[in-house]
């Protein structure tokens, strides 16, 4: 049994159907190739001041369906670049949902609606709880395959497979 995974930080809190363009807006098509460039955008047109605001460890925290829209690699990849360790949602959309886990942030799929902007948060990966530490509150998400935990343990899956070559399912 691989030792808990515990991630800790605050809430920021979005509504729901956040899109791939809420995430990196199309005006930032042409950063694609400067992604620390592209991440100083990330969330802006859903919260304009969220770049400014989230410290590294901090979570998004959503309603259904985030993700949704095109699929870009990198809405995910810059969404943690930006310091996020992981993201709450109620769903998520399947292709965002890979992508993110391929990228290695954790994407969980959970109840939001107890969760509030700005509380202080404490995942464990492991065991599928969500502390709220600003209310004593505990919430749960699906246990996550272990196959998965190890690619979100290794940072991602291209540096899962350069570590081990392969999966052994």
């Amino acid at each position: 049994m691989m030792p808990d995974a515990i991630l800790k930080g605050k809430a920021f809190k979005f509504g729901g159907s956040i899109s791939t363009d809420h995430i990196i807006p199309g005006r930032y098509a042409h950063l694609r190739s400067d992604l620390p460039e592209l991440a100083k955008h990330v969330m802006e047109d859903a919260d304009p001041t969220f770049v400014e605001k989230v410290k590294s460890g901090d979570f998004i925290v959503a309603g259904k369906n985030f993700g949704l829209g095109s699929s870009r690699e990198h809405a995910a990849l810059v969404i943690k670049m930006a310091g996020v360790s992981a993201i709450l949602a109620k769903s998520v959309a399947r292709i965002f949902f890979r992508n993110a886990i391929n990228q290695g942030l954790p994407t969980l799929i959970c109840d939001t609606d107890k969760i509030d902007a700005g509380d202080k948060l404490e995942v464990n990966l492991t065991r599928g709880i969500i502390t709220d530490l600003t209310k004593d509150v505990q919430l749960t998400f699906g246990k996550i395959p272990k196959v998965m935990l190890d690619i979100l343990n290794e940072g991602g899956l291209i540096p899962y497979i350069t570590k081990h070559g392969d999966f052994e399912l």
